[in-house]
């Protein structure tokens, strides 16, 4: 019997924030994986090694997780002023599936510096010593990003002292700014879907809940964390082995997905588990994160927990971020009134691994809210570079 051998693809395995995935050039793709569609997608899942029944990716790249479960193509920009296209993947774990509808924020942050590396940028701006910025077009959202990127002998700077909780070792620092993201493009063409800061959420056969539904960095559906029986300290753990608390999330999160009208039918969720995100928030409280490191009330303005694929996320989404700081400068959302209301351009909050600080800036224009942008800090590198192998007929 004859088998068809594997093919190489040229590819770099990267860590940007608390994410990983493997990323590729988009001329180093097939010839029929340059292209969305059919090819391209299980192309995607079986680099990953999705799906996998045994959800643990022992024939892939992945790591069974929704952070480690990515992959993004890069290339020079279609888009005037701006450096590269950057269009990111979201592989489902155990279906056969990659959702397209959303950004990752950690891996925007690799993005910048993957650009550098693989030569997409015109070396003419890539200074020898200092920061380069990259204008990346983020083509699932259709937004821009703005990476500065640290360089030292004309190379990017993967080094350095900048530590990030959710990530073992330290790292340069790379500061990201999320252009104007709000995401406008979906029904009603506001950063409010429902044209309300806060709403009642009726979730069928759960309850009604306080809800605030915002489309700032991701699609997200905010709620108060003692709503619905938790304390905004929790870890992976208290949440992920208890399927029908997943499963009461995941209602939720379908409840305001209907709500915000990202789908028309709740089947629909079943392919768009990436967006919209679920995320609870609380008051400061004294916790320990999930290295041991404690983490005073003092040390934050508010506490969230968020969910990712079905499962809560071990840090917190750079999109997220993004939507958690936004929220929080806009007074009378429920991440504002969670950090003690009023107006604010910076938040600290605490997740599962530590806090993260994120900025925006808000402000109202005929009446209805918009962000000019957001910043964050993260951390990207290399962790592995040549080419992926998989077999000729997986896609």
């Amino acid at each position: 019997m004859a088998h068809v051998p594997q093919v190489k693809i040229p590819a770099t395995y990267m860590r940007g924030g608390t994410s990983k995935g493997v990323f590729f050039r988009l001329q180093d793709l097939p010839a029929s994986c340059q292209q969305p569609g059919e090819a391209r997608d299980k192309l995607f899942m079986r680099v990953i090694g999705s799906p996998d029944p045994y959800a643990a990716h022992i024939d892939g790249m992945g790591g069974a997780t929704s952070s480690t479960s990515k992959c993004v193509i890069l290339s020079k920009s279609s888009v005037p002023d701006h450096d590269v296209d950057y269009l990111y993947g979201q592989v489902s774990i155990d279906k056969a599936f990659v959702d397209w509808s959303g950004n990752c924020g950690n891996l925007s942050t690799a993005a910048g510096a993957f650009a550098i590396h693989a030569g997409l940028i015109d070396p003419a701006r890539v200074p020898q010593n200092g920061t380069c910025t990259v204008r990346i077009w983020q083509a699932n959202i259709r937004k821009t990003i703005i990476a500065h990127v640290p360089v030292t002998n004309g190379q990017v700077q993967e080094t350095g002292d900048f530590e990030l909780d959710g990530v073992t070792f330290p790292a340069a620092e790379i500061v990201l700014e999320f252009i104007d993201p709000s995401d406008d493009s979906e029904e009603g063409g506001s950063m409010f879907p429902t044209g309300n800061l806060v709403d009642d959420l009726e979730v069928p056969g759960v309850g009604t809940f306080k809800a605030t539904m915002i489309t700032a960095g991701i699609p997200t559906v905010f709620v108060n964390a003692e709503d619905i029986g938790y304390q905004g300290t929790e870890l992976r753990e208290d949440i992920n082995g208890d399927p029908k608390q997943l499963e009461r999330f995941e209602k939720i999160r379908v409840a305001g997905a209907l709500r915000m009208g990202l789908i028309k039918t709740p089947e629909e969720a079943l392919k768009r588990q990436h967006t919209p995100k679920i995320a609870f928030v609380a008051r400061p409280k004294d916790y320990k994160a999930s290295s041991g490191k404690p983490i005073g009330a003092g040390d934050v303005d508010l506490l969230v927990r968020a969910l990712s694929m079905g499962k809560l996320h071990h840090a917190m989404m750079g999109t997220c971020a993004v939507a958690i700081g936004t929220a929080a400068a806009i007074p009378g959302t429920l991440v504002n009134l969670a950090a003690g209301g009023g107006e604010r351009e910076a938040v600290r909050f605490g997740h599962p691994s530590g806090t993260l600080r994120v900025g925006a800036q808000a402000r109202q224009v005929n009446g209805e809210w918009t962000v000019t942008k957001a910043i964050m800090s993260r951390s990207a590198r290399i962790l592995m570079e040549g080419a992926v192998r998989v077999p000729g007929d997986a896609f």
